[in-house]
């Protein structure tokens, strides 16, 4: 069978590949997003797609790849492929789940204290040379002991940050999911709540939703008006969750006091964006599973995947 891969993963994929009688191809440069052109000519003759990036994988360009029967996401998230085409087109389409939790969950909590404490704005002060002197007044963040955080989708990754905020400082935790979440209100002593309620009580919001239709643009300017003015949003989902002109409007009319962001929209966000001009925004660059034993572990799903579909076996993270 023939791979072809859209960047090069970690881990020992390739070399284990190889030796079950894969022939593997890599795209050359990781460091950009290969385009549906290249990526249709690619896949020319090729069996299994592994797709680690955001090349639209739409109605148009799938019925371009004839030969591909199997799809494999570097990923949770698969908002950027058209299942209802892979269904059609009876391709298999698996995704990397669970094992990027504790990692997302732990730079979720680190914007979090960032933002709390306005640390990304304050190291370019130390790095410009603009530190100053002390001033009692100025610089000042927010404490989070005994705050309340609001989860809007309680799943692992929400589940692991609910759990940071409240052993680390006691937080009271309220959720908003599709359902509630019995065991996590026993373990957490979690409230589920309707999402105005979770608005409006919470001092910190994160989110961990898919994005679809209706998650797309949740928050915006309706919900920034029934939270309080101390509020911190946190989002490592996915950027079109929070409507950005909205968030802008809210920081500017001092709606929210601040937002901890890995994931933008676009992405990379544009330098001259009016987000990076505020002290209480931290932004990271979409870094959520960026750890050496995660993103191992994602290589290795894929490759348990490709090996259960050579086989005729059941796929180890099927999307459907």
């Amino acid at each position: 069978m023939k791979i072809f891969s859209t960047k090069k993963l970690p881990g020992f994929i390739y070399k284990n590949l190889e030796e079950k009688g894969f022939e593997v191809e890599v795209w050359v440069n990781n460091d950009e997003e290969i385009s549906s052109e290249n990526l249709i000519e690619k896949c020319k003759g090729v069996d299994i797609l592994i797709s680690a990036g955001y090349t639209p994988l739409d109605g148009e360009t799938l019925k371009a790849m004839p030969s591909v029967k199997m799809i494999c996401l570097y990923s949770v998230g698969y908002d950027h492929v058209d299942l209802e085409t892979t269904k059609a087109l009876n391709i298999k389409v698996t995704n990397t789940p669970e094992v990027l939790s504790k990692a997302t969950a732990d730079i979720a909590f680190l914007l979090l204290l960032a933002t709390s404490r306005k640390a990304f704005y304050l190291a370019d002060t130390v790095k410009q040379g603009t530190w100053g002197s002390f001033n009692p007044t100025a610089h000042l963040g927010q404490e989070l002991n005994n705050k309340t955080i609001g989860i809007i989708g309680l799943g692992k990754i929400g589940y692991h940050m609910a759990k940071l905020c409240q052993d680390a400082y006691g937080m009271n935790v309220i959720y908003h999911n599709r359902s509630p979440k019995p065991e996590y209100d026993k373990e957490l002593n979690a409230e589920y709540v309707s999402l105005e309620t979770l608005y409006q009580k919470s001092d910190v919001i994160s989110l961990h939703v898919d994005l679809n239709p209706s998650s797309y643009h949740l928050i915006d300017a309706k919900a920034f008006e029934q939270m309080k003015s101390n509020v911190i949003i946190v989002n490592t989902s996915r950027g079109d969750v929070i409507n950005q002109d909205d968030l802008v409007n809210a920081l500017e009319e001092k709606q929210i006091w601040g937002a901890g962001l890995d994931v933008t929209s676009p992405e990379p966000l544009p330098q001259d964006h009016p987000l990076l001009s505020y002290p209480q925004v931290c932004v990271l660059p979409h870094i959520g599973s960026a750890t050496m034993e995660t993103r191992a572990e994602m290589s290795e799903i894929i490759y348990q995947n490709i090996i259960a579909f050579s086989e005729n076996k059941p796929l180890v993270t099927p999307l459907y």
